[in-house]
């Protein structure tokens, strides 16, 4: 809805969670806080729970009873939260309530597949509902906001995050943050098994050059607003509470003390009402980026900017008072910063009731529940991409046959959890090993060597090979960027080794990000993305592998041949000389091809489908109408099977060059075997618009083209005019 907040405030788009009677009773409280008070309550600090950055400050209990602080992170579970509330709100002063949060990304303590294997489902409903259960698990823990979810595109598989988001499509990125923050957030944030999430990092932290962690991004005006931005704001549009900076620098200025980013764009154009917190020490680190002299300028550039809380810094809480003492900073943006942050402590219900996230009862009824658990599993048996099967060598029998399990990771519960897990533990993770061997009962031989020399003596005695291959855990997420993104070790050379013997090699790999494979995919016989899939990941692969469920995940990141063909994504533009094989003076390489390893969208199953042509009810559209694209849909198998039907839209003509296809519009769909549906999926102008030369944003009249297929390749297309 629209509503004036105030007299000289233009209209903007009210979220639920705002509620005019608590901005009376912050105006009340800023009138009675002290400067002191005000700046604990944009200070945020570790508790020694938990590390999740390079340093830990100690004192921070004090800090509670001074009312110099005003939210803690990496303080969980129901008790221990509590007690630290209670310093808050009784022996305090004001008695303020404190804010807890924790990086909650794939699940509290059942864990979920990362987020980009949540993306390879397609399912939207699927990333929601993960979310959801998180959020009931963390919020019984006694916290009340995520660092999640993280929306950053990603093109560059080197760089280690890419595990935490969505993947290298705009569209895909866009569905999956509203769907996530949704889940989190719930329908009423007082509700005490929702938490506060918080959309980062803000922004194109995703873009950093190299694929290394921190460095710097240079992109155009126009590849932030066209591609960097639309998840952020999607994210905005459904309602999320936080945002949270960026790392990096954006045209030369770090993004925690961004101007453009923080308050031209986030505030003034979105209207964004929640509070933005900075990543871990990144007011601190405007120094060594060489744009501030010292730590007390870096804190005037962080709050000038929009920046309302500094994570772990300690820059607000040893400067800013008196910087607003000294007239360098007005007192008007400390109390419009603490503002936002009251606000939300208002939303969750927290000066009502402030122990309302601290019930041990409810704690213990909502952890790691057995629903919780089947959810996991269906997720993430959902978040599998079938990659190859030659000779449709899976799914594999449970009756009789002889399956020899090997690999690092055939049986190694931490590493199914994958980085930034939370509080989830080793001991509750099913791994491959287990999975398959409760799956098979006493019905197949599962045999599991885990040395190399005598795996290759078990192999001859076996009917199939399942390797389980991969990154361990820790190489990937945050300072986890690789230059080398193959099979690490001598891996490779292991499923050469099995797959010469001549029996099946199935590969199950597990990483968190696209791995440059070619060796893998021309020797194994079927090769089974399974990224990290959380706790319940061998029960998962089971029902999988041995066709209980049919695999129906799709790629959210292409996957290159070789490291030297990144950045590389479908999306690309088309340049003045396209690849011509037979023209040595085009865009191409000399020691390799253009073309993916797998391209983005791509997945395979136990069953066959086939597209018919595309049709459009009507050719031409105006900007007011909805272009509605059928294409009729066939299983062309033996058994059900469930796709992704896929629309890509290529702008022919623009003002400014385009892609050469984007993502607009996407559909799981699940048919029985020799099932056909018509499948319609709709356009609208919205779909069809882009930054335009002059920068403003909009549609032009002109040709498209229309693809809807299986994938990023495809070449079943019809043509569309805009008038």
């Amino acid at each position: 809805m629209l509503v004036l907040l105030s007299a000289g405030l233009r209209a903007q788009q009210v979220p639920d969670w705002y509620d005019a009677g608590h901005e009376r009773r912050i105006d009340s409280l800023l009138d009675i806080m002290t400067l002191e008070e005000k700046v604990g309550q944009m200070t945020l600090f570790t508790s020694d729970w938990d590390v999740t950055g390079p340093t830990i400050r100690e004192g921070y209990q004090d800090d509670i009873k001074t009312g110099r602080l005003g939210a803690i992170f990496n303080a969980h579970t129901a008790e221990y939260n509590r007690n630290l509330q209670r310093i808050a709100v009784e022996e305090t002063r004001l008695g303020i309530p404190l804010l807890f949060g924790y990086d909650v990304i794939h699940g509290y303590r059942t864990i979920f597949p990362i987020p980009l294997g949540e993306a390879a489902s397609w399912n939207a409903e699927a990333a929601e509902e993960s979310a959801r259960i998180a959020a009931r698990e963390s919020a019984a823990a006694g916290l009340h906001w995520t660092f999640a979810p993280m929306v950053d595109v990603a093109r560059d598989p080197r760089w280690g995050r890419v595990m935490e988001g969505a993947g290298e499509d705009v569209y895909l990125g866009k569905v999956m943050a509203a769907a996530r923050v949704k889940g989190f957030q719930g329908d009423d944030l007082t509700d005490p098994l929702t938490i506060l999430a918080c959309a980062k990092h803000f922004a194109a932290y995703g873009a950093a050059q190299a694929g290394r962690d921190y460095h710097t991004v240079d992109i155009s005006e126009r590849v932030l607003r066209d591609i960097y931005l639309p998840p952020f704001k999607a994210a905005l549009d459904a309602g999320v509470a936080t945002f949270m900076t960026s790392f990096n620098e954006l045209d030369g200025v770090p993004a925690s003390g961004n101007e453009h980013l923080l308050t031209e764009i986030l505030r003034d154009q979105w209207g964004f009402m929640g509070f933005v917190v900075t990543d871990y020490t990144s007011i601190n680190e405007m120094v060594p980026h060489g744009i501030a002299t010292d730590s007390a300028a870096a804190g005037e550039l962080a709050i000038e900017a929009g920046v309302d809380m500094d994570m772990q810094g300690a820059i607000f809480y040893e400067y800013l008072a008196e910087q607003v003492r000294s007239g360098a900073v007005a007192q008007s943006q400390i109390d419009e910063a603490v503002r936002r942050i009251l606000r939300m402590k208002y939303a969750l219900g927290l000066f009502d009731d402030p122990y309302r996230y601290s019930d041990t009862t409810r704690e213990s009824e909502n952890i790691l529940t057995e629903a919780n658990r089947e959810a996991a599993r269906r997720i993430a048996r959902e978040s599998f991409v079938l990659l190859k099967n030659e000779d449709n060598v899976l799914p594999l029998a449970k009756d009789g046959g002889r399956i020899l399990i090997t690999g690092p990771l055939a049986d190694s519960q931490e590493d199914m959890l994958g980085a930034w897990h939370g509080d989830g533990r080793a001991a509750d993770v099913i791994t491959l090993l287990t999975g398959m061997r409760e799956a098979a009962g006493d019905k197949a031989q599962v045999q599991y060597v885990s040395d190399m020399t005598e795996a290759i003596r078990a192999a001859r005695r076996a009917d199939v090979i399942v390797v389980a291959a991969g990154e361990t855990w820790e190489m990937s997420g945050e300072a986890a960027s690789r230059a080398d993104i193959g099979l690490p070790g001598d891996q490779g050379a292991m499923i050469r080794e099995l797959a010469a013997i001549g029996k099946p090699v199935v590969v199950v790999l597990f990483n968190g990000r696209p791995l440059a494979i070619p060796g893998v995919d021309s020797t194994a016989t079927a090769i089974l993305e399974a990224w990290y899939p959380g706790t319940e990941a061998g029960h998962a692969l089971a029902d999988v592998l041995f066709g209980d469920h049919n695999p129906g995940g799709r790629l959210p990141m292409t996957f290159p041949r070789s490291v030297g063909q990144v950045p590389i994504f479908y999306s690309m533009k088309n340049t003045g000389r396209p690849m011509d094989p037979n023209n040595k003076y085009t865009s191409k390489y000399l020691d390799e091809s253009n073309d993916p390893l797998y391209p983005f969208g791509y997945g395979l199953g136990y069953t066959t489908f086939e597209y018919g042509a595309p049709s459009l009810e009507s050719a031409t559209i105006t900007r007011n109408d909805t272009a509605r694209v059928s294409v009729e849909l066939t299983n062309t198998g033996s058994v059900a099977g469930t796709t992704v039907v896929q629309l890509y839209v290529q702008d022919v003509i623009g003002s400014v060059t385009r892609p050469v296809r984007e993502l607009k519009a996407f559909e799981r769909v699940e048919l029985a075997a020799g099932e056909s549906r018509t499948v319609t999926l709709e356009l609208t102008e919205e779909d069809l618009s882009f930054y335009r030369r002059d920068m403003t944003y909009g549609s032009e009249p002109g040709a498209f083209r229309i693809y809807v297929g299986a994938d990023a390749t495809t070449s079943n297309a019809i043509s569309l005019t805009l008038e």
